[in-house]
């Protein structure tokens, strides 16, 4: 009876958010936003998702893209619908540029057939442009190509500031837009299989603390990605920490700064939506698990709150996980986060909220083990955990189903009020009946 009760509930209150939603009609395939929500073809979109940072990395060798595969047909099995990876691997072993504007095509082609085997199965991707640490190459890479050249740089947040290394970066923008698919045949600004672009992998500058300097870097930067491609999202890749526009919230961030600013760095023009990770585990780690369950209680209401209220934007968990190398750790503590990240998502989205979707970090495929951090899953080796995934899956395109059905009945009202106003138009002045 209870859960007949909340349904109903759901359905009216979605009966009276319906409105917001009957104007957006575009059925191209591309994600967008309206206010608060992501759209697709017309619908609100909820995003469940993982990260798996490593699929171009896998894909660029032929012999191992069954992981890949392997990895989206279980990622779709439970439902998922969204995966964020890099779309960087700058200088090192098995690079994708291993010098500015010079690309390893093995690598691309990993990346085309990552692309093109998320739209086989129904998963949008999230591709981020750079990192901030130095996995990958990260801004290090870049400073260090741009000091090679002649350029004297002081430190790694030079990255943000130094006009070479911008445009070391801006051509790698250029050059992943621009990139034909080798399997699709679709250019990657025009790939509906693409929901968003991200700016960078977390991005800081412990060197500015007053957040200007990744303030002005991204206002360039997200201008000059909207210059080129209109058709994606973009975010910037925070991690959610406040700055000095909300001092009176500066007190829910973990004990450190690093120079952005949650609310200023969202509010850009061409920043399309919000972004927030939560890791308890490593960011409040004198606390218990049920200290760290209230930070991440706390974290979460923060940022939901104030995407809908103050940034008026929809806000993507991008990243949240526990890992098994915690003291003490047990797969009921990470469900327990799962849970709470999940309840937070769905609480918010059945009230028509801000908070529209959460990827957990991250989803491995079997015999992967080499890559585990401590965060991964593994589906099939991981059944609570699994099961809540696909739960949670299954709420949220519930939400989108109930929505739909309401818009089809918008459309039906208004058709038959146009058929009523055309029949009384054509017959007024004549006599009906006898």
């Amino acid at each position: 009876m209870k859960k007949h009760f909340a349904y109903a509930f759901l359905l009216i209150f979605l009966l009276q958010h319906v409105c917001l939603f009957v104007q957006v009609e575009a059925g191209d395939g591309f994600i967008r936003t309206r206010g608060i929500h992501f759209m697709l073809n017309g619908d609100p979109f909820y995003a469940n998702g993982f990260n798996a940072y490593w699929l171009m990395y896998i894909a660029a060798d032929p012999s191992q893209r069954s992981k890949v595969t392997d990895a989206f047909r279980e990622a779709s099995s439970h439902g998922l619908t969204v995966a964020r990876t890099w779309a960087f691997s700058d200088g090192g072993y098995r690079p994708l540029q291993y010098a500015p504007g010079s690309y390893n095509e093995d690598m691309f082609k990993g990346l085309d057939f990552v692309i093109s085997e998320a739209r086989r199965y129904g998963i949008k991707v999230i591709l981020s442009f750079a990192n901030n640490y130095e996995s990958f190459g990260g801004k290090k890479q870049y400073v260090n190509w741009a000091r090679s050249h002649g350029q004297y740089l002081n430190s790694d947040d030079d990255f943000f500031k130094n006009s070479v290394v911008k445009g070391y970066y801006k051509n790698h923008i250029m050059t992943v837009l621009n990139r034909y698919n080798r399997f699709s045949g679709v250019v990657y600004k025009n790939d509906p299989t693409i929901m968003a672009w991200e700016l960078m992998n977390e991005p800081r500058c412990t060197s500015d603390h007053s957040g200007r300097t990744i303030q002005a870097w991204a206002t360039e930067m997200a201008s000059y990605v909207k210059s080129i491609d209109r058709n994606h999202l973009l975010e910037v890749g925070l991690e959610g920490f406040y700055g000095q526009t909300t001092p009176q919230r500066r007190n829910l961030n973990p004990n450190f700064d690093i120079g952005t600013d949650f609310i200023a760095n969202n509010r850009i023009p061409g920043i399309d939506f919000a972004t927030v990770h939560a890791y308890p585990d490593q960011w409040v780690t004198n606390s218990n698990d049920q200290g760290q369950l209230s930070f991440l209680n706390n974290w979460l209401d923060s940022h939901i709150q104030d995407a809908q209220y103050i940034l008026r934007k929809p806000l993507l968990i991008t990243e949240f996980g526990k890992s098994s190398k915690d003291s003490g750790f047990s797969s009921y503590q990470r469900d327990l986060l799962y849970n709470t990240v999940y309840y937070k998502i769905y609480s918010s989205a059945k009230r028509g909220g801000a908070a529209a979707g959460g990827l957990f970090w991250q989803l491995l495929s079997e015999g992967m083990n080499s890559f585990g951090d401590g965060y991964e899953i593994i589906l099939s080796q991981n059944p609570s955990t699994a099961n809540l995934i696909a739960q949670q899956s299954h709420k949220l395109y519930q939400i989108r189903k109930i929505f739909a059905r309401m818009r089809n009945i918008q459309r039906w009202k208004r058709a038959k009020a146009a058929r009523r106003s055309d029949w009384t138009n054509r017959n007024k002045g004549k006599r009906i009946g006898n």
